[in-house]
């Protein structure tokens, strides 16, 4: 079985994890637009690819499945998972399985107005949201909304361009520079993330690992702690079997005054994700399994507590010709 992981970057422990789950009965192909993203060198094979915006990167994609043999293939970054869904069939007539959700579930991630209408949808707690100034001061008159509050755009990842607002003016400068933002109630609370697979084959939720955030650096879990907390359990596996996820998802949550409040969600493997998997939440040998035809059993909850994840910076030390 050869699974290929697409703009691996700096994700060097997924790619580990993989061939570690693989061992001797297939093998791991990487790709990236440059040749000093080291988490490639890793894997099997590494083939470069042009940017995803390029207009033949479909195509090299589709060449690199045929050659290696590619029977799954998913992406490490927000701008190709809608891209990769949207040639899923495509990519299922060669044979391969794009591990990722359907098309539509997956842009509706990264448009944070539509997730947290989702959410509401689905009777989970979200913060408050407003896609225009005058909508944000009709609901800061009656009350129910006030300064600090967050200004982000509505689609975006990595928690780039957020800025916490204080006053009309800061409000007015931002959406005077910027297009497609939208108001967000700001959330002082704890910050959980949950790293879930929905079997896909069966459409369950067959695995939850809860952590507590301690310190967030880019938009990615720095320090985080293990944790169960069942009424979350509870939540996350009704919601995402009701919604239909598929493969792995990552899932932000905060909790104010005793209340969870459903953030974000990232239909693909979260920065954190070694953590879970250090503490026997292992995902690539769900997968593995799903592509055997296997189902998964439920195991939600299945790891300790207080097993603590603390990031550090490693480097890797390669000849390589003509570095770009």
């Amino acid at each position: 079985m050869n699974i290929l992981i697409l703009s691996a970057g700096t994700r060097n422990k997924v790619v580990q994890f993989f061939k570690k789950e693989l061992g001797d009965s297939g093998k791991v192909i990487a790709t990236d637009c440059s040749n000093l993203a080291p988490a490639v060198y890793d894997a099997d094979v590494f083939c470069k690819v042009p940017r995803i915006d390029a207009p033949n990167y479909m195509d090299r994609i589709y060449d690199i499945c045929r050659k290696e043999n590619v029977d799954a293939v998913l992406s490490l970054i927000d701008p190709e998972l809608s891209l990769i869904a949207k040639n899923a069939d495509k990519l299922r007539e060669l044979g391969v399985t794009p591990i990722i959700s359907d098309y539509n579930l997956v842009e509706i991630c990264f448009n944070k107005y539509n997730m947290a209408q989702l959410f509401k949808k689905h009777n989970l707690k979200t913060a408050k949201c407003y896609m225009s100034i005058e909508e944000f001061n009709r609901a800061k008159e009656t009350g129910e909304i006030d300064y600090p509050v967050f200004v982000k755009p509505v689609c975006g990842s990595a928690s780039l361009h957020i800025n916490k607002v204080s006053s009309d003016e800061e409000l007015r400068g931002l959406f005077s520079m910027y297009d497609d933002l939208m108001i967000q109630e700001f959330m002082p609370g704890q910050e959980y993330g949950a790293d879930v697979y929905m079997d896909m084959l069966s459409g369950k939720c067959t695995t939850i690992f809860i952590k507590k955030k301690i310190k967030m650096r880019a938009g990615e879990t720095d320090k985080s702690v293990s944790v169960h907390i069942p009424e979350l359990f509870d939540k996350i596996a009704t919601f995402t079997e009701e919604v239909g996820f598929k493969g792995i998802i990552d899932i932000d949550i905060f909790e104010k005054d005793g209340e969870y409040y459903f953030s974000e969600i990232n239909p693909r493997f979260g920065g954190g994700y070694p953590h879970a998997y250090s503490c026997g939440v292992n995902v690539p040998a769900y997968i593995i399994s799903n592509l055997n035809g296997t189902v998964n059993t439920v195991s939600i909850g299945d790891y300790e507590d207080d097993i603590c994840m603390m990031k550090y910076n490693e480097i890797m030390i390669r000849k390589i010709s003509n570095p770009d």
